[in-house]
């Protein structure tokens, strides 16, 4: 009898395990493909911050960086020249993945521009722009669920291009990327798009949720408050899951999935615990459910394949619970509504920074290679 590990248990559960991180290194040295071998990864998230830290230890950027210098490229069009190679090489690595699964995996995310984050036109023209330049069916475009990325990701789904939805901290925000996402189905089917070709999944913020209420349980101070702390995360998540399940048995989701249409899935994003109090493993044992992404930082990936203890029905079982844990939160004066606003506003901003950031290590090394 062969031993199972513990992520051969969890993709057996239903959870796809996405690699959330991407360098050229990792490409060329086949540690990717190590872990899809070993470690039953099948896709990879990026953003702008997981690109900025492998341009800035970026030996295996050096050649392209070179060509790129001697043609007088401008930084904006070398990120996005280094940032699309790299996805469409990974996507290479990952297509037989994506043709046994139908599409679902063997999925490489690629984020727009972050400064786009509020203005829909400019988000829906350079989602066409990365989807056209990476050139492959398995590419993702990401795009924030700001009020106005609501918009854009409508109409990238009415193109037929398939969309990563990042940055949804609420459950309301939640019920708007599926109607979104609906919405730019029925667009896609009255234009003769073949709906079985487009894909989405739904990228639910877990760990960045505890942080900022848990720094407020901390500020109230009291030990009915205290005793809350590191609870929302998996709370949020698990109903978000109960939203996903009631969202696609309406009558509207039911007629889109008779024409074909795929299941948006939820993605379980920002996975790796911020306390050391806190096992590493916590929003990925916690948030096991069928037809769900959980993307890994590398470190959460190795603790989850080391000692992960998956319990299947950890989420569909718990919605009592959870309910009764984000009541009592706002019965301590936290207010989820306003938790999600900042977290919102600070999910943009930090990818602006990562996004600068990004360009100033290509300027930098542009100008090197002159």
């Amino acid at each position: 009898m062969t031993e199972t590990t513990p992520t051969a248990a969890l993709s057996a559960a239903g959870v796809s395990i996405w690699l959330d991180d991407l360098s050229r290194q990792r490409i060329q040295s086949g540690g990717l493909k190590t872990l899809i071998a070993e470690k039953n990864v099948v896709g990879v998230t990026t953003n702008p911050t997981i690109f900025a830290g492998a341009l800035s230890k970026g030996e295996a950027y050096a050649s392209q960086v070179a060509t790129l210098a001697a043609a007088g490229t401008t930084v904006t069009d070398a990120v996005f020249e280094i940032t699309t190679d790299d996805v469409a090489a990974a996507c290479d690595i990952f297509r037989p993945i994506y043709d046994a699964t139908k599409g679902f995996d063997g999925r490489v995310s690629i984020e727009v521009e972050p400064g786009f984050a509020h203005d829909a036109e400019k988000t829906l023209a350079q989602a066409q722009q990365l989807w056209n330049k990476v050139n492959r069916p398995n590419a993702m475009i990401k795009i924030p669920a700001t009020i106005e990325g609501l918009e854009a990701i409508t109409e990238t789904i009415a193109l037929g291009i398939s969309v990563n939805v990042t940055l949804i901290f609420s459950l309301e925000r939640y019920r708007a990327v599926i109607n979104a996402y609906l919405s730019g189905l029925e667009k896609a089917k009255a234009a003769g798009i073949d709906l079985s070709t487009i894909h989405s999944v739904a990228s639910f913020f877990v760990s960045r949720v505890d942080t900022e209420i848990d720094k407020r349980l901390a500020a109230v101070g009291t030990d009915e408050a205290l005793a809350l702390q590191s609870k929302a995360g998996v709370a949020n998540a698990q109903l978000a899951y109960q939203v996903f399940e009631q969202s696609f048995t309406t009558e509207r989701a039911s007629g889109l999935l008779a024409a074909g249409a795929n299941k948006q899935r939820p993605l379980w994003a920002s996975t790796g615990v911020k306390s050391a109090d806190l096992p590493d493993t916590l929003y990925v044992t916690e948030l096991v459910a069928p037809e769900v992404v959980n993307t890994m930082p590398e470190k959460t990936l190795e603790a989850t394949f080391d000692h992960g203890v998956i319990v299947e029905g950890a989420v569909t079982g718990a919605y009592e619970a959870a309910n009764a844990v984000l009541d009592a939160i706002a019965a301590q004066g936290v207010s989820y509504d306003d938790v999600t606003r900042v977290l919102e506003e600070e999910g943009v901003s930090k990818f602006i920074i990562s996004w600068n950031e990004l360009l100033d290590t290509v300027t930098a090394a542009l100008e090197a290679a002159k």
